[in-house]
């Protein structure tokens, strides 16, 4: 995650987290990222069962019943382990975790065990019985798809009235008391409703936002063709930062953040050298704490049937399954090639990846991503927006 507001606008210092050591399971919910052992914040997709029928979906979900999902009892086991483990974030997902029948104990179980819970939803079914449950959960955060607006959305979501339905859970979430923000996956289908999204927020007062690049992965790998080329990726990003801008200067300091490219970090970094070079150094020492793209190390994810993954995008590479094994034996074994590399990916990207002079702060990006355009999974990632002279690979071009 590359939080704007964080460092474009100043929400956050160098020091910040500092003060806390840097240790996970110190730091605030803010200041994860910048963590120093980056134990592993875990997506665990509950169920694969939707409601919707969403383009982009990864887990390829519908509105049927799946076979060989985790009981109750395998996820609280596996909730117990991760607490052991010492992970700071279980992110609750699905197809819609909130037709898993058991999701409120299994949320409540995480709490219990002082695991910081995250759901992940469409959100249309958040009606305000739900919301005054989910209050009673102790949330951290609750996610709400949001991929346009309403014409927008229903169609990205192939379902009408889903835009609707998501604003009215939204609404219910803010009047329960609980920390609720959008989650907008970019592509050419939708990116001129980002203005308005941004208007929404304002009216709505709705206090955080995450903009989504586009991974190749599930339904995804469809949408190839809609992904935004560089120089549109560069213009989405600085209106973005312009935006988010505009909403501290008009005191509605919200929090925006961008996922799932980690280009974006050195591009805000590069533009705040022209624009406030001391405000760009204090970027520098966060965006080197952050470390970038952590797939394999300090994200991961379990699926529906208890396979490991690197992350969310990786179902063609499993580690293990938390059946047979602990998820915290399998993500310290890295006897399995693949593992053992994601640990220390910066030593075996190739191509501009290996070569550019941010590597650290990037940290290669999504491998995922890589390998599903080139076959490579090490090859450079080719969402990277950045030019060969940005990036320190080529000579600078004089003018006159």
């Amino acid at each position: 995650m590359i939080g704007i507001s964080k460092l474009y606008c100043g929400a956050v210092e160098a020091s910040d987290p500092l003060r806390y050591g840097r240790k996970a399971g110190r730091l605030p919910s803010h200041l994860l990222q910048f963590s120093i052992d980056k134990k592993p914040v875990v997506v665990w997709n509950v169920g694969r069962r939707c409601n919707l029928r969403c383009m982009h979906c990864y887990s390829q979900s519908r509105n049927e019943e799946y076979a060989g999902e985790l009981t109750t009892e395998e996820g609280k086991n596996l909730i117990d382990d991760l607490a052991e483990f010492g992970s700071p974030v279980l992110l609750f997902s699905g197809g819609e975790p909130l037709m898993r029948p058991d999701i409120f104990e299994l949320i409540g179980h995480a709490r219990s065990k002082r695991i910081r819970a995250v759901l992940s939803t469409n959100g249309t079914l958040i009606r305000a019985d739900t919301a005054a449950e989910l209050k009673k959960m102790d949330l951290s955060y609750v996610g709400i798809s949001l991929d346009g607006l309403r014409d927008t959305h229903d169609r990205f979501r192939g379902v009408d009235g889903a835009f609707d339905l998501a604003l009215e859970g939204l609404r219910n979430c803010k009047k329960a008391g609980i920390k609720v923000g959008l989650r907008f996956t970019i592509s050419r289908r939708n990116v001129h409703d980002i203005r308005g999204i941004f208007r929404l927020i304002r009216d709505e007062d709705i206090p955080r936002v995450c903009f989504y690049h586009l991974v190749y992965s599930g339904r995804g790998s469809r949408l190839v063709a809609d992904d935004l080329d560089h120089a549109e990726t560069r213009a989405v990003v600085d209106l973005l930062i312009d935006e988010t801008k505009a909403l501290f200067s008009a005191g509605m300091p919200k929090e925006v953040l961008t996922v799932d490219n980690h280009a974006d970090g050195v591009y805000l970094y590069l533009r705040l050298l022209k624009e406030d070079p001391k405000r760009a150094s204090q970027v520098l020492d966060l965006l080197k704490m952050n470390g970038g793209n952590s797939s394999g190390h300090g994200i991961g994810c379990v699926s529906w049937d208890g396979e490991v993954y690197a992350d969310q995008f990786w179902r063609h590479y499993s580690f293990g399954n938390v059946r047979k094994r602990r998820f915290s034996e399998i993500w310290s074994d890295t006897s399995h090639p693949v593992m053992a590399r994601l640990k220390e990916k910066k030593l075996h990207v190739t191509g501009r990846c290996a070569g550019c002079r941010y590597l650290d702060l990037c940290g290669g990006n999504f491998r995922v991503r890589a390998e599903a355009l080139t076959g490579d999974l090490w090859a450079s990632d080719p969402a990277c927006y950045l030019t060969d002279e940005e990036i320190g690979i080529a000579e600078p071009v004089e003018t006159a």
